[in-house]
């Protein structure tokens, strides 16, 4: 199995979003694959994405499990090695990409795998919810609440006083 350059990066920048670090992304994609092709499987429909995106979840939550066995230890910050490695980039844009995957990172992980499957890799809400293990109605609401968070997060969102009093009559905190 040969991938493309873009499932490549749509992979990449899922990685990035899961694990909030470049080098841990490329850590990821590589351990991904390395578990793919070790057991090599036919595509549904001949397309890997969807298959992709959810063997590289279940990589990441093992690795989770088995970090949390380990003693932590802490990453020193590198700026200029944690900019997003893009040849189309050009700095202004790729720190806005890095603000904003600050962002999808500091999300709850249920809301952040409904964004990274749907906006970066680029599934359908169905295939989403099938990669996810969820309705698709579930990834609509996740999904929504998640880019809620980010536009906030970044400080675009003005936000709305009706929806700020009912956000917090509803209890949005609640992770569906």
């Amino acid at each position: 199995m040969e991938p493309s350059r873009e499932l490549l990066d749509r992979l990449y920048r899922a990685a990035w979003a899961l694990c909030g670090s470049p080098h841990d992304a490329e850590d990821l994609v590589q351990e991904t694959f390395a578990r793919v092709l070790a057991r090599p499987r036919l595509f549904q429909r001949g397309e890997p994405a969807p298959y992709l995106m959810k063997a590289l979840r279940n990589t990441y939550l093992t690795g989770l499990r088995t970090a949390s066995r380990r003693p932590r230890t802490t990453e020193l910050p590198a700026e200029e090695s944690s900019r997003m490695e893009s040849s189309r980039a050009r700095p202004e844009v790729a720190l806005e990409q890095r603000a904003i995957l600050d962002a999808i990172s500091a999300l709850p992980d249920e809301f952040r795998e409904a964004l990274v499957a749907v906006d970066i890799v680029g599934l359908s809400y169905r295939e989403a919810g099938r990669a996810l293990g969820v309705p698709e109605a579930t990834i609509t609401s996740r999904l929504f609440r998640a880019r809620r968070r980010v536009a906030r997060g970044l400080g675009s969102d003005q936000g709305d006083p009706r929806e700020t009093a009912g956000a917090s009559r509803s209890g949005e905190e609640r992770h569906d």
